[in-house]
C-alpha cells in the first residue's frame, strides 16, 4: 500500500537527521542458508556509504552447515560480527543483532536478499529528504528454475501476493510496510525494537508502530533488493501457511490496523469450502432442480479464480517456456490457499507456536 495511508498517519513526525557519514549497521537473521549466504554477504560488504559498516549476522541452529559458512566470512572480513540466536525466530535474532548494534543506523537484510549496488547511500539520502522513520524499495524476486521462476513471478504480481507497494509499485510515497527497511536506530529503541511474539509479519507489525507514533514509512521504487523464493512445492506451502496464520493472528491483536487486501485469500478459501459442499450436496441428491440450479452460483467465484490464474499464466512474461506457465498454474493457488487457510486458523485459534517449518531442514524438525 502506498500513497493511501490511514487518516491518523497525516501530520507526520520528521524523523531525525541522519548524522553526516553516519555507521551504518546491516542486520541479518540466518537459519539454513548455506545455498544463498555468501552472495547475500557479499551484495552487503558491497554497499558503498560514507561512514563504517558493519554486518552482525544472527545465527540460529542451522543443519546444513550454514553456521560453518558463516564462520569463515566472518574470519575474512572484520566487519562481520555473529550473535547466537538459538530461539531461531526471526524477530529475536533481529533485536539481538540490533542491540549489539555500533552504529545509529540500521539497515534489515534477509539472507535469501541481495541489495543492488548503492541500495544504502540512496536510501539514507532519502531518509535525509522525506523525513521518514523507515524507508524500503522493491522486492524483485527472481528464479534459477521453472518452479522458483513461477514463484517469482507471482511475487512481482499483483495477483499474487496482493498489490502492496514493494512488490511493483512505481511511485514514491508514503507506504503502509517497507520490505526489509532502512531505519534509524534512535526510533526502534523509542518504539520497542520488534515484538518477539510475532513470528511472522514482525515487519509489518513494527511499521504499525512506527506509523502510530507519528512517523512515517517510505516506499522508493529506486532501491530495489533481490530476492530468492522457496525452491519447491512443499516448502512454499509451508511458508506461506505459517505466514497466513501468523496474519489472521495480527488480525485478532489489531483488527482494523490491517489492510482490507488480507481478506482476499481467505475468502477464496470460503468459497472453495462452499464450492465441495454444494457439489456433495447436488451429487447426493440432496440439493435438486431448482435448489441445485441456484446454488451453482456458488461455483462463480471459483470459475472467476481459475479463469484469473490461467490469464495471469498466459499473460506477458510469463516465464521462459510451458513448464514456467504450468508451474504459474500451480504456485498461485498454492500460495493463495495456504495462506488463506492458514488466515482462517489463525482467526479462529492464533497462531499459537506456528512457525515457518521451509526454513528447517526437516519438516519436523522442533524449535524452542
Amino acid at each position: 500500500m502506498i500513497g493511501r495511508v490511514h487518516d491518523e498517519d497525516r501530520g507526520r513526525r520528521r524523523a531525525p537527521a541522519v548524522p553526516a557519514g553516519a555507521g551504518v549497521t546491516f542486520v541479518m537473521p540466518v537459519l539454513n542458508e548455506r545455498e544463498h549466504l555468501r552472495t547475500a554477504v557479499a551484495s552487503v560488504l558491497a554497499q558503498d556509504v560514507d561512514g563504517p559498516t558493519e554486518l552482525i549476522l544472527a545465527l540460529g541452529p542451522s543443519t546444513d552447515g550454514t553456521t560453518d559458512l558463516a564462520r569463515t566470512l566472518a574470519d575474512e572480513d572484520e566487519r562481520i560480527a555473529l550473535v547466537a540466536n538459538p530461539a531461531a525466530d526471526i524477530p529475536v535474532g533481529l533485536n539481538l543483532a540490533i542491540r549489539s548494534a555500533a552504529h545509529p543506523m540500521i539497515v534489515r537484510v534477509d539472507a535469501h536478499s541481495e541489495l543492488e549496488p548503492g541500495y544504502t547511500r540512496r536510501a539514507l539520502q532519502i531518509l535525509e529528504r522525506t523525513g521518514a522513520a523507515n524507508v524500503g524499495g522493491l522486492m524483485r524476486a527472481d528464479g534459477r528454475t521453472p518452479f522458483q521462476r513461477a514463484v517469482a513471478r507471482a511475487y512481482n504480481s499483483p495477483v499474487g501476493l496482493g498489490g502492496g507497494a514493494y512488490h511493483g509499485a512505481d511511485e514514491a510515497g508514503e507506504a503502509e510496510s517497507a520490505y526489509l527497511g532502512v531505519m534509524h536506530r534512535s526510533i526502534l529503541d523509542e518504539v520497542g525494537l520488534f515484538d518477539e511474539s510475532i513470528r511472522r509479519g514482525e515487519d509489518w507489525e513494527l511499521n504499525l508502530r512506527i506509523r502510530r507514533a507519528g512517523y512515517s514509512v517510505w516506499f522508493d521504487p529506486s532501491l530495489s533488493v533481490t530476492y530468492w523464493p522457496r525452491d519447491s512445492w512443499p516448502r512454499l506451502a509451508r511458508q506461506f501457511f505459517a505466514t497466513g496464520r501468523w496474519r489472521g493472528e495480527l488480525v485478532r491483536r489489531l483488527g482494523r490496523g490491517n489492510s482490507l487486501r488480507f481478506f482476499a485469500p481467505p475468502l477464496l478459501v470460503l468459497a472453495l469450502i462452499a464450492g465441495v459442499v454444494t457439489a456433495v450436496l447436488q451429487a447426493t441428491g440432496v440439493l435438486s432442480g431448482a435448489w441445485a440450479v441456484a446454488a451453482s452460483a456458488v461455483y462463480l467465484p471459483l470459475v472467476a479464480y481459475a479463469f484469473l490464474v490461467l490469464v495471469v499464466a498466459a499473460g506477458p512474461g510469463g516465464g521462459r517456456g510451458w513448464r514456467d506457465r504450468l508451474w504459474t498454474c500451480a504456485v498461485l493457488p498454492t500460495m493463495h490457499l495456504s495462506w488463506g487457510a492458514g488466515f482462517v486458523i489463525g482467526v479462529l485459534r492464533g497462531a499459537e507456536r506456528t512457525v515457518d517449518t521451509s526454513r528447517l531442514g526437516t519438516r519436523n524438525t522442533p524449535l524452542p
